[in-house]
């Protein structure tokens, strides 16, 4: 329950008032949250900077909070503790389900989501070489992924 706390609080402080990132590492920041003037559609928590590529960006690591908001360390943070966090679930579900004398099959049912998640949030952004090439989270940002998703990949 931490892990997933800290994500859903985490994605609605980003949402609503995260400064824009420096995605492409190129010094031209794109905003995605609504105190910039971006609707709850076109909205997202942009992935973090191609700078820092698929190192581990925790707040700690930046010499300040503006240089971790800069460079999408929200995104790692929300991201991974997600994943945790539905992971750990999966776990909770399997030993709800042997204590009370069923079968698994729920949980096991409940990987097929969660490892679609973990494809598209953790794996793809790894072969790519940078988080900044994973999905952004909001509605928009998912069917732009989706795009540029088809056209990278000639699909």
């Amino acid at each position: 329950i931490p892990t997933k706390l800290t994500a859903t609080s985490v994605f609605i402080i980003a949402f609503v008032a995260a400064p824009p990132v420096n995605i492409d590492g190129i010094r031209e920041p794109v905003a995605g949250s609504l105190i910039y003037g971006i609707n709850i559609i076109s909205g997202a928590v942009i992935p973090s900077s191609a700078a820092i590529g698929i190192h581990f960006y925790p707040i700690w690591e930046a010499a300040s909070l503006d240089e971790w908001l800069y460079n999408g360390g929200p995104y790692q943070l929300i991201v991974l503790h997600f994943l945790l966090g539905v992971c750990c679930y999966i776990g909770r579900e399997w030993e709800l389900s042997y204590r009370l004398g069923m079968r698994p099959w729920i949980s096991v049912a409940f990987t097929a989501p969660v490892a679609a998640a973990a494809a598209v949030f953790l794996v793809y952004p790894i072969r790519q070489g940078s988080f900044s090439d994973g999905m952004p989270l909001g509605i928009s940002g998912t069917f732009n992924f989706m795009l540029f998703f088809q056209a990278d990949h000639n699909i």
